[in-house]
């Protein structure tokens, strides 16, 4: 047992609590100082017998993200205040009523919008979906409610090196599949940045240290290459009178990762490694000549790429993001991104949506781009009615970064995702708008309304009274707007049909001798593959889903564990308390491998794990327990969204099975190079075959490989031998379905 020193945690708190003070200070008024303090001493009071996993005292949390709320996204006394009490609701015995009776009822929203929905919830649906859903609810009240999560998730990043690996991975997959993009659309770029990093270190850990270690390694040369290139650009603007200040930075660890990923290339071959970022301290009203200015600064002594030039300070992102981004050759024959911005603008992209709300008073802007985008999530949270898990899907799909700029016939701009479509604009226009569009005209035009918006489009919607919305239509719409309201229109012309699928399925389950309770039901809707019971009851009463299809059902094997017929898994609680009373010991891993005999799962096809894959188990509502690579596509969303459902998995020691993989090989095509190929796998290393495909064109070839291998280590030595057949390039793992 680790032996605490009361004294000086109570020293560390107080040292800390003073920080938080130092860097508020600057904008604390009146009695602010002491609405903090009352704050803080309900939070270390409330805390104080709670320590986090690492076994520091839980205060350190509430603290740290108080820290985050001021120090890097620059929000105010309220948020402090509210950051220190964020968890006491939740964790403590104070209620909600007590923080509105001494904070207020501001302070208290927030609150009660951070503060987890607790109770049971029903099979098939996902507390955290739900609990993502009641915060973003509060969004139509108060962003902070948003910021100061954001905050809160990334001091747990920062601090899930304590938390048992499941747990990691369901927390680094829920920041990835929503925080880290929400934290983006809200323009918190660095905080987006190091929210992606923290989930490379923690599911990709040896990519992760791999790509670490060489931007290490080369610190000094790029530091010699940024003072070169900047050199004559600084001499100049100093020359012209500017204040400025010019440095380098290096591309985040997790978009060089995502880059060697989507493009198959080595470190080694990714050539834009860091930006040059060029910031002018000048009057607003002289930003935009000033960064054009700079611009020509750097083009007269670097020639530019003329298809990598970014005009966002014409025309702002969504989130708010403006500068000027060109690409541009350095003398040593390495393109090099170069970023223009202001002061004004560099401290909006850093900090975002706070940042641009300071600026805002002291500028007579229109609304911009990121309060529309806010009032459309407000819009779509307030007419949006579907199940927590769509919803989720919904919001998530409008929090992308490419957009798309259109007109209106009056020259009105609007910014929209990028592959949104005439009807997507429609919607953004009035939702009665979109459901009674029946085409549009683009540049005077006629086009059909899954016609794909381009930069520059003007935009005229053509409606009638008569038109109804399509089902067609969700196939290619890709706002959430759009999606949320053409289902609401769809389904006040399915309600009559769903009530009538309803009943029938209940009478079938009845003949049939099922169990009429929601489980059997949300079990069915899975089996069926329909995503809401809505559209389960929609089909059965249209007739779509038939009687042979429910005998299926009543005939398919249960989740279950062998040694116990009657049981039926639902999530990870209950299979850890199942596991551990088979094997009769405190064991809460699924061995894959070993346990067959004691559980059923297995492997998932969609990223065919093998022996040395690290891997986890994920009970689905249908098909028994499937386990996943954590590197799978499939992932991030169901760590996200289930998290509840996620058991951890191992691979046993000793196996004699084969497992399917997938390889791709590449290169340079000669005579005798399949026969070479298939001689290592077959003759040499004596792998069995599934299935060969070479692809030969002007002298490249390309070709794919489904073979069996006993776990990593033997793929890797396959790999390995490949690589040394004359001709062949490069050889990877691919996933398949």
């Amino acid at each position: 047992m680790i032996k605490v020193d009361v004294e000086e945690e109570k020293r560390e708190i107080i040292r800390r609590y003073r920080r938080l003070l130092r860097k508020a200070k600057p904008f604390l008024k009146d009695d602010d100082a002491k609405e903090i303090r009352r704050a803080f001493n309900i939070a270390v009071e409330a805390h104080r017998e709670m320590r986090r996993k690492s076994g520091e005292p839980y205060i350190y949390h509430p603290l740290a993200v108080a820290e985050i709320c001021v120090e890097e996204i620059g929000l105010g006394t309220t948020s402090i205040v509210s950051a220190l009490l964020h968890d006491v609701v939740e964790d403590t015995d104070i209620e909600l009523a007590e923080i509105r009776d001494e904070f207020g009822d501001r302070v208290a929203k927030i609150i009660d919008g951070l503060t987890k929905i607790s109770g049971v919830f029903e099979y098939g649906t996902s507390q955290q979906a739900e609990n993502f859903r009641k915060m973003l609810f509060t969004l139509s009240e108060d962003v902070r409610v948003i910021l100061i999560k954001i905050s809160d998730r990334l001091h747990n990043m920062r601090t899930l090196n304590s938390m048992p690996r499941n747990k990691q991975l369901k927390i680094s997959s829920e920041t990835m599949y929503i925080y880290a993009p929400l934290a983006h659309r809200l323009g918190l770029y660095l905080i987006k940045s190091e929210l992606e990093d923290l989930y490379l270190r923690y599911t990709e850990a040896e990519e992760y240290k791999e790509i670490a270690d060489k931007l290490n390694q080369m610190k000094a040369s790029r530091t010699r290459i940024i003072s070169q290139f900047t050199k004559p650009i600084k001499a100049e603007l100093k020359k012209q009178g500017y204040k400025y200040v010019a440095k380098g930075r290096p591309k985040s660890i997790f978009s060089i990762w995502n880059k060697m990923k989507s493009q198959n290339i080595p470190f080694e071959e990714v050539y834009d490694l860091f930006a040059i970022r060029i910031i002018v301290d000048v009057p607003i009203e002289e930003e935009k000549a000033a960064c054009w200015k700079v611009y020509s600064i750097v083009t007269d002594f670097y020639r530019p790429n003329p298809d990598r030039l970014r005009d966002w300070i014409s025309t702002p992102k969504a989130n708010g993001y403006e500068s000027l981004h060109t690409t541009v050759m350095a003398s040593n024959g390495q393109w090099v991104e170069v970023q223009i911005r202001t002061k004004r603008m560099d401290e909006i992209a850093e900090k975002g949506y706070a940042a641009h709300w300071k600026y805002k008073h002291n500028i007579n802007l229109e609304e911009s781009q990121l309060e529309q985008w806010l009032a459309a999530v407000r819009d779509s949270l307030e007419s949006n009615n579907v199940e927590a898990l769509e919803f989720v899907d919904n919001f998530r799909g409008n929090l992308f970064s490419q957009e798309v700029f259109v007109f209106s016939p009056r020259g009105d701009l609007y910014t929209l995702p990028f592959n949104a479509t005439a009807l997507d604009f429609a919607f953004a226009i009035h939702t009665e708008v979109g459901l009674s569009c029946i085409g549009a005209k683009i540049n005077q035009r006629l086009v059909p309304l899954n016609y794909i918006l381009k930069n520059g489009d003007q935009v005229e919607i053509l409606t009638s009274t008569k038109q109804k919305p399509s089902e067609d239509w969700l196939r290619f719409v890709v706002t959430s707007k759009a999606r949320s309201n053409i289902r609401e229109g769809l389904r006040e012309n399915k309600r009559d049909t769903v009530t009538q699928g309803e009943e029938i399925l209940l009478r079938k389950f009845k003949k049939l001798k099922i169990d009429e309770t929601h489980m059997m039901i949300d079990r069915f809707r899975e089996f069926m593959h329909e995503k809401t019971n809505f559209d389960l009851f929609y089909k059965v009463g249209k007739g779509q889903i038939k009687l042979e299809d429910f005998k299926r059902f009543k005939e398919m094997k249960p989740l279950k564990l062998k040694k116990r017929p009657q049981g039926r898994i639902k999530d990870a609680r209950d299979f850890e308390q199942e596991l551990k009373r088979v094997k009769g010991k405190k064991d809460d891993i699924l061995l894959i491998g070993e346990d067959m005999d004691l559980v059923d799962y297995r492997l998932a096809a969609c990223c065919t794990p093998i022996p040395g894959d690290d891997v986890f188990g994920f009970v689905t509502v249908s098909e028994g327990i499937k386990i996943h690579r954590t590197t799978c596509p499939n992932a991030p969303e169901l760590l996200a969204k289930h998290g509840n459902r996620i058991i951890k998995a191992k691979w046993a020691s000793e196996h004699e099975q084969s497992f399917e993989v997938g390889l791709k090989i590449v290169g340079i095509d000669r005579i005798g190079l399949v026969n070479d190929v298939s001689s290592i796998i077959s003759d040499e290393l004596k792998v069995n075959m599934r299935s060969m495909a070479i692809d030969t064109e002007s002298g490249i070839f390309e070709g794919t490989i489904r073979l069996f291998v006993n776990d990593t280590k033997h793929l890797e030595k396959l790999k390995e031998k490949l690589e040394k057949v004359e001709g062949v390039v490069k050889v990877s793992r691919f996933e398949y379905k």
